[in-house]
């Protein structure tokens, strides 16, 4: 999407933006020649994630924009105040504050640590109120003042509460703030709104989640920061009160292409969470009917026994098992035993409920475990970290079966 300058001389406060999706955000906005203030917690590079606020300040200035890097935690309220107040007194105020930053936990009730929990509802609910709170006395000055959450669809379904409450609810947080705040803010002139992605973006947290499976069915930052730019340019009295997708925004902007954004071209895309009705919705296990006898089943996991090799147990090391329903459950023991049966009582470290021709399409590798889980056709109960190591070892089954 090519920049009209709408942005220029404006000032952005923009929460999470070292890297992936913020980062794209804040260069796009700066390429109109905006003030851009990253706010976040990265100064030193890490190992695995690359990108600091430095770097990115680098970047914005190269884009022909001006750049503050703040060294901020959001859950710390008054480092919060004092970096919106040092963006204020650099630029002479603020004109658009987006809450980018956020923490991802996709896990149960009981595998969800309360100092996980504290810290989902801190960054992503918390945080976002926070940041909006500070912006607010400037965002009130401006002509042009826009407030853009990262967060979904309020989409009330159950299937997006019960695998992963707790970050449900902390994503949620963020969009009730949109909710709430665009008719709270109305009067001001503010415009808030939401925007969320259609597939999942290529960043470096999607690589942690999904590896290069994942990676390859999403998209790249770029259609975020375009979809994001075209609302920040947008009149704030007349465009609030929205929860946007992504690829809606670009394509009223007329483009047309989104092969262009694709990450991985040729590889079918997934939907991301929290979607409603125009998108694909996840069907529920029980309503799965897999059509046939379970005897495939015995028959895979009579090949795959002698694949329990000490190389393959030590890539894994984990008891994971496979829970078809009435076609009954098999266990996995990776760790310990290096057996696969299906009576065994070993404590599951997760456990994935799918059906039966699921399961034969993800060994064939005609399917993705990772574009299962994301389209609804298999659950997960456990670690979701731990839970990606099953693409793996069927990857290197597969070439032995």
């Amino acid at each position: 999407m090519i920049n009209s300058g709408a942005l220029a001389g404006r000032t952005i406060f923009i929460s999470g933006a070292s890297r992936g999706i913020g980062e794209a955000i804040a260069v796009k906005c700066a390429r109109d020649g905006a003030n851009v203030a990253i706010a976040a917690k990265t100064a030193e590079p890490h190992p695995k994630l690359p990108g600091t606020i430095y770097t990115v300040a680098e970047k914005i200035e190269a884009a022909g924009g001006k750049a503050l890097p703040c060294l901020v935690d959001i859950r710390d309220e008054e480092a919060v105040k004092k970096a919106v107040k040092e963006t204020a007194n650099k630029f002479g105020g603020i004109d658009i504050c987006i809450n980018n930053a956020s923490a991802i936990s996709l896990t149960g009730t009981a595998e969800t640590p309360m100092k996980r929990f504290d810290l989902m509802m801190g960054i992503n609910t918390r945080g976002t109120y926070c940041v909006t709170q500070a912006c607010l006395p400037y965002l009130k000055k401006s002509s042009h003042a826009h407030v853009l959450n990262n967060s979904p669809p309020l989409n009330m379904k159950p299937i997006w509460f019960k695998n992963h409450v707790a970050y449900t609810m902390a994503k949620y947080g963020m969009s009730m703030c949109v909710l709430g705040m665009a008719e709270e803010f109305r009067d001001y002139k503010i415009g808030v709104n939401a925007i969320w992605p259609a597939t999942p973006i290529a960043t470096a947290a999607v690589n942690m989640l999904g590896g290069e499976a994942m990676l390859n069915a999403s998209r790249t930052p770029e259609i975020m920061a375009d979809a994001a730019y075209a609302i920040l340019c947008r009149d704030p009295t007349k465009f609030t009160a929205n929860f946007c997708i992504d690829e809606e925004i670009v394509t009223e902007e007329g483009i047309t292409d989104l092969d262009q954004y694709h990450n991985c071209p040729g590889t079918p895309l997934i939907p991301d969470f929290f979607l409603g009705d125009d998108y694909p919705t996840p069907d529920s296990y029980s309503a799965a009917d897999s059509g046939t006898s379970g005897g495939r089943i015995g028959e895979m996991m009579g090949k795959f026994r002698p694949l329990l090799t000490p190389e393959v147990m030590q890539k894994t090391a984990i008891v994971f098992a496979l829970d078809f329903g009435e076609l009954g459950k098999w266990t996995f023991d990776m760790k310990n035993k290096g057996t696969i049966s299906d009576n065994d009582d070993t404590s599951a470290d997760v456990t994935f409920q799918m059906t039966e021709d699921v399961f034969i399409k993800i060994v064939k590798g005609e399917l993705q475990s990772t574009a299962a889980f994301m389209s609804g056709q298999m659950k997960i109960q456990g670690n979701l970290m731990e839970a990606m190591k099953l693409e793996g070892l069927f990857k290197q089954m597969r070439t032995k079966l």
